[in-house]
């Protein structure tokens, strides 16, 4: 099962606008993700197999899935996005339900508005501060660095997208182009920067969820509502296909919706 939850989560999060985070969380799985990095000295075996496993079926997810994942988008654009629409709205209730809000207050929205608002900042990123052409050198591997500790936040995070920040920053063909070819002097300082990037905000949200968790899960439903105005791409332009559309939201949001309440069964 483990592998099988991997597996999804890495299908969907090379989708521009889908959250790995987001999917894990959904599942059923993101909680123990965190500690078992954050806390992976703590309990070295078993954080270590339940990785190693979640990680091969990720990988596999993301040779089987993704590249048949992106061709619907292409050639059925509306209705696909649509459908992760309500995947991503599917989400939205167990997220709410961690918040464990027990009274409206005012601290509600402002908790929600300031996720939003640190999505809304990561569209502000100019595309060409971090682009870096598939060349050897000190600049560019500085660069790649830090591109790479910004796109740990998106893997990490509920509701924001590794492969949007990619495209935000202007790496995402430069990021595929490396990884089908083996490019190392691009994937080495990238892959350091994601590394020490992951350590540290797992480390740092792992206490907040445990410490924290009201604000804390609020602030991710900012993030995963901010994430829905990343996908959403627009109203149809014809009646026939909005109502495509609107099956396609109504099937995303019912796949999760059934996903995450099977998890919550147990």
């Amino acid at each position: 099962m483990i592998a099988l939850k991997g597996l999804i989560v890495g299908g969907t999060m090379l989708v521009p606008g889908m959250s790995g985070g987001s999917m894990a969380m959904i599942l059923g799985v993101y909680d123990r993700l965190v500690s078992s990095v954050s806390s992976f000295f703590k309990h070295k075996r078993a954080s270590l197999i339940f990785l190693a496993t979640f990680c091969v079926g990720a990988g596999i997810g993301m040779l089987l899935l993704a590249k048949p994942l992106l061709s619907l988008i292409e050639r059925y654009p509306m209705p696909m996005m649509y459908f992760f629409l309500g995947a991503v709205a599917g989400g939205v209730p167990l997220v709410f339900r961690e918040a464990r809000v027990r009274r409206f207050t005012w601290r509600v929205p402002v908790y929600i508005v300031l996720g939003l608002a640190v999505v809304y900042l990561f569209t502000l990123l100019p595309s060409d501060v971090f682009q870096s052409e598939m060349e050897a050198g000190l600049v560019s591997a500085l660069l790649l660095l830090v591109s790479g500790l910004i796109a740990a936040v998106g893997l990490v995070l509920p509701g924001i997208s590794v492969s949007y920040l990619l495209l935000l920053m202007g790496l995402y063909d430069e990021t595929m182009r490396a990884i089908s070819q083996l490019y190392f002097p691009f994937l080495i300082p990238f892959g350091v920067g994601l590394l020490l990037g992951i350590i540290l905000t797992t480390r740092i949200l792992e206490r907040a969820m445990t410490e924290h968790p009201h604000p804390t899960y609020l602030i991710i439903l900012g993030f995963v509502l901010g994430s829905m105005a990343e996908v959403f791409p627009g109203v149809p332009d014809t009646a026939g296909e909005g109502l495509l559309c609107l099956v396609t939201l109504a099937a995303g949001f019912a796949v999760i919706w059934l996903l995450s309440w099977k998890e919550r069964q147990g």
